[in-house]
């Protein structure tokens, strides 16, 4: 493995990890029992608190509902248009003061609307309805919802219902939900953009979105509220702006807040925190090769190499004034010999600190595959190789 290294403007991240600096900024005093902020754009954890304890998500449970139903609409199993019917167990859902949509058994709606009855109006009878119509029944759902998080290894979650209801047994954690708010966010971004509705009306009954951050910061366009009084108020919030070198994305997560006012101020706070303090640098323009290297035995001589990130972009968040005080390091696979497909591993992307500690790690793989070369093209690479 040779290393070369790259003066840059920039750094990369790890995705996930957290930046290593001499002077991390220090974040706010928030008031939750737990939190977490996460830059979308270079997935890096900015600033979290017991992001890891198992607490009750409350109706944070239903961004994992909702994502399970876009995933439905998207494999062609539900359609926006499609009306379902609505149980008796999912009218019952009424009782105890839960928050719903105020749906009944002489009704059929749409999917659409019952998203948006989820969505905005936080309703658990809307909730039931979807569960139902996605699996057959509630409890056939909530073990696809397990087997989802299982999937994305979220070893803090365990779901019991579809709704968020207290429940020995269901809880998540700060972290999780904020990988379940990702998920909807990468993967469903058409869908996304329910979550920035503000007031939704059916059955002529007008519900406000709970998220107060809509109508204060037009930079948040979501996402969902939660509460019970186990959990306490929580809030997932997203926050989006238009940087120079593209679109910047923070996701905030507050879990067991003091109030409704409490969980938009707290959230508020962390994320003004997350812009104030920290850039996004983009490394990496998209589809852009890192370097284009000598390949041996193959049909062309060189081959490109680029970030294994979706779409070739890579950015990294750093403190202010840090970004040019970093070095990038290619340590990539010598000789590279053919056959290469696209997209197979040849190094690694480092980046590290004016002192020489590394921050960051992406894989470098080949842009194009280069198939091997005919039998003289090899043989003379294989006698060059013998030799060097």
């Amino acid at each position: 493995m040779k290393t070369f290294y790259v003066r840059a403007v920039g750094a990369l991240l790890a995705f996930g990890a957290a930046c290593a600096f001499a002077q991390t900024p220090q974040p706010p005093e928030i008031a939750a029992r737990q939190y977490i902020l996460i830059d979308l754009t270079s997935h890096q954890v900015l600033a979290e608190r017991d992001a890891d304890a198992q607490a009750d998500p409350a109706s944070l449970t239903k961004l994992m509902t909702a994502y399970l139903v876009f995933n439905a609409i998207r494999d062609g199993k539900l359609s926006l248009e499609q009306t379902l019917p609505v149980s008796k167990r999912a009218w019952d859902e009424r009782k105890g003061g839960a928050s719903v949509m105020f749906i009944d058994p002489t009704m059929t709606p749409k999917v659409s609307e019952l998203l948006r009855g989820v969505i905005v109006q936080s309703g658990n009878d809307a909730s039931v309805a979807l569960a139902e119509g996605v699996s057959g029944t509630v409890e056939n759902f909530v073990a696809a919802m397990n087997r989802q998080a299982q999937a994305w290894g979220l070893k803090n979650t365990q779901f019991k219902n579809a709704t968020g209801m207290t429940e020995s047994g269901h809880h998540s954690s700060a972290r999780d939900v904020a990988t379940v708010a990702a998920k909807i966010i990468e993967e469903h971004p058409e869908s996304y953009k329910l979550y920035s509705i503000r007031q939704y009306t059916y059955n002529h009954i007008k519900q406000d979105n709970r998220n107060l951050l809509l109508g204060r910061d037009p930079s948040v366009d979501g996402m969902k509220t939660g509460y019970t009084d186990t959990a306490g108020y929580c809030l997932v919030a997203s926050s989006v702006r238009d940087m120079p070198n593209g679109k910047r994305r923070l996701l905030s997560v507050v879990m067991g807040t003091a109030s409704r006012e409490a969980r938009a101020s707290e959230s508020q706070k962390l994320l003004n925190w997350g812009w104030q303090a920290w850039d996004a640098v983009r490394l990496v323009e998209p589809g852009k090769a890192v370097a284009t290297v000598p390949v041996w035995k193959g049909a062309t001589r060189e081959v490109a190499l680029g970030a294994g990130t979706a779409g070739g972009a890579v950015f990294v968040t750093v403190p202010k004034g840090e970004g040019e005080r970093l070095q990038t390091r290619i340590e990539r696979t010598d000789p590279l010999v053919a056959p290469l497909v696209q997209g197979q591993r040849a190094g690694t992307i480092k980046v590290a600190t004016a002192g020489g500690t590394v921050v960051a790690s992406v894989p470098l793989v080949v842009q194009q595959a280069v198939p091997l070369a005919g039998f003289f093209g090899r043989t003379w690479d294989a006698v060059r190789l013998w030799i060097k």
